[in-house]
């Protein structure tokens, strides 16, 4: 089990209580996608991703976005049960999509980058090291089934 402090607790919180899904969601998959093309294999049904102006413009791959930040509120409220959260989902991640856990790496990366835009000075390094410390239980957690 994880430990958080008072501080990581309210740093995760006021993160995700200030975002708008709408907008960093979609940015995040979308940086994603266009940084590291392979991932575009696990949408293969989501219509036009042949360069970077058609996924951006891609109303699956923003709702998908959207998706995965609603999926990272389940983590924020359940912040010391994040792995028994996440138990069916690391299933069909890993059984039923069969993507690659690296993957789920690369785009908290992708997601980390976006918030910091979007927070500017208000991302400090306490803020950074906090939410990555909170992607990297999310990722193990998602990676679980895999081990």
């Amino acid at each position: 089990m994880v430990v958080w402090t008072e501080s990581e607790l309210s740093i995760i919180n006021s993160i995700f209580s200030s975002l708008d899904y709408e907008d960093i969601g979609p940015k995040a998959l979308c940086r994603c996608l266009i940084v590291y093309p392979w991932t575009q294999r696990y949408f293969g049904g989501f219509g036009n991703l042949y360069n970077a102006a058609a996924i951006k413009s891609n109303p699956n791959i923003a709702a998908h976005g959207i998706k995965i930040l609603h999926g990272l509120d389940r983590a924020v409220k359940n912040m010391d049960g994040i792995k028994e959260t996440y138990a069916e989902l690391s299933t069909l991640h890993s059984e039923k999509l069969h993507v690659d856990p690296d993957n789920f790496t690369l785009l908290g990366n992708c997601l980390t980058i976006e918030i910091a835009a979007k927070l500017g000075d208000g991302f400090t390094a306490e803020t950074q090291g906090t939410f990555q410390k909170f992607m990297a239980v999310v990722v193990n957690a998602l990676g679980k089934q895999y081990h």
